[in-house]
């Protein structure tokens, strides 16, 4: 159980890094001084991920 936790933890991790990755590419193709890509993938991916913990966990206590 502890492991799976480990590896949602890890999950996060690399895709909140990801967004932002992604969302930085794309300001710097565009041309946009204000980082907006990198802050909507970032959220919208921290939303994503808090979704599918909570989706997961709920499910484990039943």
């Amino acid at each position: 159980m502890l492991w799976r936790y480990a590896g949602l933890a890890f999950q996060m991790l690399a895709a909140i890094g990801l967004a932002l990755w992604l969302g930085y590419l794309l300001d710097q193709w565009l041309g946009i001084r204000f980082p907006a890509f990198m802050i909507i993938f970032s959220l919208l991916s921290l939303a994503l991920l808090l979704w599918r913990i909570v989706k997961d966990t709920s499910k484990h206590d039943r």
